[in-house]
């Protein structure tokens, strides 16, 4: 999978949380699968996140909603411990950067949500058509 990281001044912090949420978000929206983002309660947060959301996309087969992606914001906890720091302007005094994470997309996932979503009673599958120029034009794989 591919991971999106952000080093960033506090102040942009929960802007850039909704950045890489909404980035994530876009790849589902594409795909048109059902899809749902849920903000992560604080007893559901690791020890190191200050606000974490999960996209999750649905699962027609198993009938379930399937975790494809994970984003982050941990404040400056990793940056303390890790003393990764920047200067606002020169001669200021050095201030500890935001750190983000999110995942891009759990590829077994997607895919699995893909064939479900996308399966034709003759077992064909029909290519999502944001897929359909990476497919080479193929539209239904049979």
């Amino acid at each position: 999978k591919v991971e999106m990281v952000k080093f960033v001044e506090p102040e942009q912090g929960e802007a850039e949380l909704a950045a890489l949420v909404a980035d994530a978000e876009e790849i589902c929206r594409l795909l048109e699968i059902p899809y749902r983002v849920v903000q992560m309660c604080t007893g559901d947060l690791s020890f190191v996140a200050a606000a974490k959301y999960d996209l999750e996309m649905w699962s027609p087969g198993v009938q379930e909603w399937l975790e494809v992606s994970s984003c982050s914001l941990f404040t400056d906890f990793q940056a303390r411990r890790a003393n990764i720091r920047y200067r606002p302007e020169d001669g200021a005094k050095p201030r500890h950067v935001y750190t983000l994470n999110g995942s891009g997309l759990a590829l077994p996932r997607v895919v699995i949500a893909i064939l479900e979503t996308y399966q034709q009673a003759d077992g064909s599958v029909v290519v999502p058509e944001v897929l359909r120029p990476y497919m080479g034009g193929v539209e239904v794989i049979c």
